[in-house]
């Protein structure tokens, strides 16, 4: 019998590998169907539960947080309450250890810890707000400015700035950045910055000094 005949002979059954692997594709399906159930619980009723008892849990230390002799209370806990460096670091993924990152940024600053600030910020996801949001990236820039690398703080000022976008921070993080940008010797990006201050922000605070800043840097440019 030749090749060919017994080819014919022996046909392809349709269907055949759902016959041979529906055992397979059942367990496959069934497995999807759990994967899908435990992630609608996570999202739903774990994540939850964890956020609701990150803010409970956090409130205490809130109440330190803007006080500079209860900073290490506020970042280590107190009275059986947890301090905000474990309300980070256990309850991440929940808005209260997002917001415990910001705080924490904020008190290492005050305690003159820049690298610890640098670390703490770093892990802040921006949420939409238009004052923390603003508010973590020019804490970024302070932090960088303290540790003397301006390149970094002239990056972090330029998008508080930019993202703030109101006449009350906006005009403060763009004089820092002008700041930082003389001391890169980038007399030009300080004028530039400066200048913005004054025709974007006449009403601030910070446009009453600043014909003095752009003629300063307008000087050096030359």
């Amino acid at each position: 019998m030749s090749t060919t005949e017994k080819e014919v002979s022996h046909p392809v059954k349709k269907g055949s590998f759902l016959e041979e692997n529906s055992k397979s594709l059942l367990f496959i399906a069934g497995a999807v169907v759990l994967l899908i159930g435990v992630y609608l619980w996570y999202q739903n009723v774990y994540l939850k539960n964890r956020a609701l008892e990150a803010s409970a849990k956090m409130y205490k230390s809130e109440q330190y947080v803007g006080v500079d002799s209860l900073a290490n209370k506020a970042i280590n806990g107190a009275a059986g309450y947890p301090g905000l460096e474990k309300i980070a670091e256990e309850y991440d993924n929940t808005k209260s250890a997002n917001l415990a990152n910001l705080y924490l940024g904020g008190i290492y600053l005050r305690k003159g810890e820049y690298k610890k600030a640098t670390e703490a910020l770093g892990k802040y996801s921006e949420t939409g707000s238009p004052v923390a949001d603003p508010l973590a990236l020019g804490l970024l820039g302070d932090a960088y400015s303290e540790l003397k690398d301006f390149k970094q703080a002239a990056t972090y000022y330029k998008k508080a700035a930019d993202k703030a976008s109101n006449k009350f921070t906006s005009p403060l993080f763009l004089k820092k950045l002008g700041l930082v940008y003389e001391h890169l010797k980038d007399f030009k990006s300080a004028e530039d910055a400066y200048t913005k201050i004054k025709t974007q922000y006449p009403e601030s605070q910070e446009a009453a000094m600043a014909d003095e800043f752009i003629a300063r840097a307008s000087a050096q440019a030359k």
